[in-house]
């Protein structure tokens, strides 16, 4: 069975300002508001979601406490090249379906005064680069199905210590069967990825059943519909 995430749900960007997040994903970019709420579990802090569609969205979190300065190379990249730390954002790329597409984008953003670099052809797609608030790196592109017999260089493969063995299982990714029985939660285990809560937070979410955990936070939505 081929079992993997078939795309991206959400993708939450921390602000300062959900307004303007908001006023330049759907002004600028054409998105639509469907959410913005109390974050659930999460003391004074909102959250908003704009549809790219019924199954993507850009979301935004609005701490009191989230820093304000980006710091480029080390919080933000700046640029679709640019250095950045380990394990955090680079740049975003947003999905069209067409060179049309990229084009009306294109001009859509520069209506709105925002410069859009592009587009340029890479090859295994083309697209074009723009920032967005708060130091954000954007880019939207078209262009799918790569073949990586044709893009997966074997000489960048032996700078990231990638054996033929290895590339195989990458490229073609084991099998999952889902057992009858749920499988049991690990033992937290620092070698692992961990998410960062205070060490008893942590442990005692670790050893909660996962029923206790579906219930844990709210569910309703702010606002009844008729």
């Amino acid at each position: 069975m081929a079992l993997h995430p078939n795309g991206v749900h959400h993708l939450a960007i921390a602000t300062r300002d959900m307004k303007a997040q908001i006023e330049f994903f759907t002004d600028v970019l054409g998105g639509e508001l469907k959410a913005l709420y109390w974050m659930h579990g999460v003391a004074n802090t909102y959250h908003g979601f704009v549809e790219l569609s019924p199954q993507c969205y850009i979301a935004f979190q609005q701490h009191p406490d989230n820093p304000a300065d980006a710091q480029i190379g080390v919080t933000h990249a700046g640029n679709a090249g640019g250095t950045v730390t380990a394990g955090t954002m680079q740049h975003l790329a947003l999905n069209v379906d067409s060179l049309d597409e990229l084009y009306a984008m294109r001009d859509r953003i520069r209506s709105r005064g925002v410069p859009v670099i592009g587009p340029m052809n890479h090859g295994m797609c083309q697209s074009m680069y723009f920032a967005g608030p708060e130091g954000l790196a954007l880019e939207i592109a078209t262009g799918g199905g790569i073949d990586e017999r044709a893009w997966i260089d074997p000489e960048v493969q032996a700078l990231c210590g990638i054996d033929d063995d290895e590339l195989g299982r990458y490229t073609a990714p084991a099998a999952y069967e889902r057992p009858a029985e749920a499988v049991a939660q690990p033992a937290y285990d620092p070698a692992k990825p961990n998410l960062v809560y205070p060490a008893p937070v942590w442990q005692s979410m670790l050893a909660a059943p996962d029923e206790a955990m579906w219930s844990a936070v709210t569910s309703e939505p702010p606002v009844s519909v008729s």
